[in-house]
């Protein structure tokens, strides 16, 4: 799922073009990761951010072109100096809130937010941001490359294909055991993990 939300983002749903700049908040996550191999095997330059300096190098190893720590530095200034001036084509952004201003100021004239979705309930995005001039600022699911069959096929054939070369590799933080739940959550919560947690199943 992880993938299909990175396929249908930056390739199925407006493809992102060969050597230009995307960004991917919180890329430490799932989907950020995804994202990051996705960008990658397409040829463009994934840019991540997170607030932790620990995972700076983490995420640098993890095939991200450039990697932003925003509890230390401007997400826009440093954004517009790794592009040239130009700012990202396009920003995948799971946390709206208050700093998806600062992710909009990060985005190139006619390029594209898509906004999955709102770990940061203090702003909902869907409320105003539409009509931010010069930019196409929209909330994004699953939707569009899950309900079409054709549409479907292709991305899991897009993922298969990037599974069997080795060029996605999912990245896995931690697993527990179904009954320790609850930890898990707690972790999951303190925003130190890397990639997924799984929870086991004894069948």
């Amino acid at each position: 799922m992880a993938y299909a939300t990175a396929y249908g983002a930056l390739v199925e749903g407006g493809p992102v073009a060969a050597g230009v700049y995307v960004l991917l908040t919180a890329a430490g996550g799932g989907v950020g990761l995804a994202a990051i191999q996705v960008a990658n095997r397409i040829g463009a330059a994934p840019i991540a951010t997170t607030r932790i300096p620990a995972k700076r190098q983490q995420l640098l190893d993890a095939g991200a072109a450039h990697v932003i720590v925003t509890s230390e530095e401007d997400l826009a200034k440093r954004v517009h100096e790794i592009t040239g001036g130009r700012g990202v084509t396009t920003a995948m952004d799971p946390v709206g809130g208050p700093g998806l201003v600062d992710v909009i100021g990060s985005v190139a004239p006619g390029g594209r937010l898509l906004v999955y979705g709102i770990l940061d309930p203090r702003n909902d995005p869907s409320q105003g941001l539409s009509t931010v001039p010069g930019i196409d600022v929209s909330l994004y699911t699953l939707f569009p490359v899950t309900c079409c069959p054709q549409r479907r096929a292709g991305t899991v054939e897009f993922i298969s294909a990037g599974l069997e070369d080795g060029a996605f590799t999912p990245v896995i933080d931690s697993t527990f055991d179904f009954t320790d739940a609850a930890v898990a959550h707690c972790h999951m919560e303190s925003g130190t993990q890397f990639g997924k947690i799984i929870l086991t199943v004894e069948r």
